[in-house]
């Protein structure tokens, strides 16, 4: 859970400054060439919305609150905490993959290794 709320903080900025080096690095290319602003404003907002990570994270985070809830109050949680370490797996690979950050993207190694831990204890209980 810490890592996701690391990923969630850094991410915030993220986006914001992905759009302004994807623009600044636009304007290098064209050297001054005439481009409609509001078009290009348009095609970068879409290659940053492309790049957010917000639902995954938040499903995630929702993923790793029922995973608290499962231990709790089922007896015999094993199956169920199996499939769910399956669906935290898959969003923090497309974290991964989405990510603009290499710290995020480190991050999401972090959470994999401690869902793979979680993973071999679940084996134990089953």
């Amino acid at each position: 859970e810490k890592h996701v709320n690391e990923i969630r903080n850094e991410s915030k900025n993220s986006i914001n400054d992905y759009y302004d080096k994807l623009k600044e690095r636009i304007s290098e290319l064209l050297n001054d060439n005439k481009i409609n602003e509001e078009r290009l404003n348009f095609e970068l907002a879409v290659i940053a919305d492309k790049a957010d990570i917000t639902e995954e994270r938040v499903r995630l985070k929702s993923h790793l609150k029922f995973f608290i809830e499962c231990i709790k109050d089922e007896a015999e949680p094993g199956r169920k905490l199996n499939f769910l370490c399956q669906e935290m797996n898959r969003e923090a690979n497309t974290i991964s993959s989405k990510s603009i950050s290499t710290s995020i993207t480190h991050k999401v190694v972090l959470i994999k290794e401690e869902i793979e831990k979680i993973r071999e204890q679940i084996q134990n209980i089953e």
